[in-house]
């Protein structure tokens, strides 16, 4: 692992131990004599992080309209500790989890036409259902990737297909957000938030975000005009009025956060459950909706030109080996990472 943060849960010796050895098992019985293989971060039963293991799969085949990528680097995001825990969109295990990936175009299948073999790209698999990047090889469709911007590595362009899109997703497509409106932020230094942060000043909205106070100097280095510390205060205690709130947090922070809603306002929560939350913004006139995020090629093309012109940068807080896949769910279990956790793949 190299980070910039240390961890705040240390890891066990028997989940060291499992995450670093390939599954006992051996291969997987259904890869044919002499077939192309991979090593993928995989688990046969939902659980804890123990359940993840190095184990050799079949190299997938790209299908019509797919491209193969060789895995360079992948992102981990809070759907990958919930979804290796318990069921929620994904089918029982056997699973392998990721759906950021930055990587290289090793095959193209019949009718692919954007990219060609060697072509560097990034992009989010579309989720829920085309989960598989925390492995050496992912196919998807071609059309959920973007070329990768030359100006960043692998590392950092991994770190933003999904929290990216999302944010774009929420703030441009779905709330419209224009020069002048006024934005809050909750969970701001966290994955999605970091990103959204920078979206909405490129848009030229001001805005607040939630964090605790040590967060306070980060977010004012990504633009942000105003912060406030869930910690010591209450955000709900301003007179602000806000255009837009993006809530990462669901709950009761998302029903209280739309008393803070202008008229015409809208709230775009990322978790579900939100029946609370919608009749409160029926009764005050307002829009709330919950938005999951869709694989796009668009917003990947929006996101690199961000990226191109200096104007959006993924902060990551660490990296861990493939092998080490599990201490980075550890990591990421803390609810305290700033920015972005991402799996390294190929050097």
């Amino acid at each position: 692992m190299t980070s910039t943060d240390t961890p705040e849960n240390p890891v066990s010796p028997d989940l060291a131990a499992a995450a670093d050895s390939p599954d006992p098992a051996g291969p997987d019985p259904a890869v044919p004599d002499g077939a192309p293989v991979m090593l993928a971060l995989h688990q046969t039963a939902l659980g804890g992080p123990e359940v993840l293991r190095l184990t050799e799969l079949p190299r997938p085949t790209p299908g019509i309209g797919e491209i193969l990528v060789a895995v360079h680097a992948a992102g981990l995001n809070p759907t990958d500790f919930k979804h290796r825990a318990m069921s929620i969109f994904l089918p029982p295990p056997p699973l392998t989890l990721g759906w950021d990936v930055s990587g290289t175009v090793v095959e193209t299948g019949y009718g692919v036409t954007l990219f060609q073999p060697g072509d560097e790209v990034f992009g989010m698999l579309p989720y829920p259902y085309g989960a598989g990047s925390h492995a050496e090889y992912v196919t998807g469709p071609a059309r959920a990737f973007a070329a990768k911007p030359a100006g960043i590595d692998h590392v950092r362009a991994a770190a933003l297909p999904l929290a990216a899109l999302t944010a774009w997703q929420a703030l441009v497509d779905t709330a419209d957000l224009r020069a002048g409106q006024r934005v809050l932020i909750h969970a701001a230094a966290g994955g999605v938030g970091h990103l959204a942060v920078q979206i909405a000043k490129e848009r030229g909205a001001h805005v607040t975000g939630t964090a605790s106070a040590p967060k306070h100097d980060f977010l004012r280095e990504l633009g942000a005009d105003a912060c406030v510390d869930y910690r010591s205060e209450d955000f709900t205690d301003t007179d602000e009025r806000y255009d837009v709130v993006l809530d990462a947090l669901g709950g009761e922070t998302a029903t209280r956060s739309v008393g803070l809603l202008r008229p015409g306002g809208i709230l775009v929560t990322l978790l579900p459950g939100a029946e609370d939350t919608r009749a409160a913004a029926e009764k005050a006139q307002v829009r709330a909706v919950t938005l999951l995020v869709e694989h796009d090629q668009a917003g990947m093309r929006a996101i690199a030109e961000l990226v191109e012109r200096g104007r959006l940068r993924a902060h990551v807080s660490g990296t861990f080996p493939l092998a080490e896949g599990a201490r980075a769910h550890v990591q990421g279990e803390t609810g305290h990472t700033t920015g972005k956790l991402v799996i390294t793949v190929r050097s």
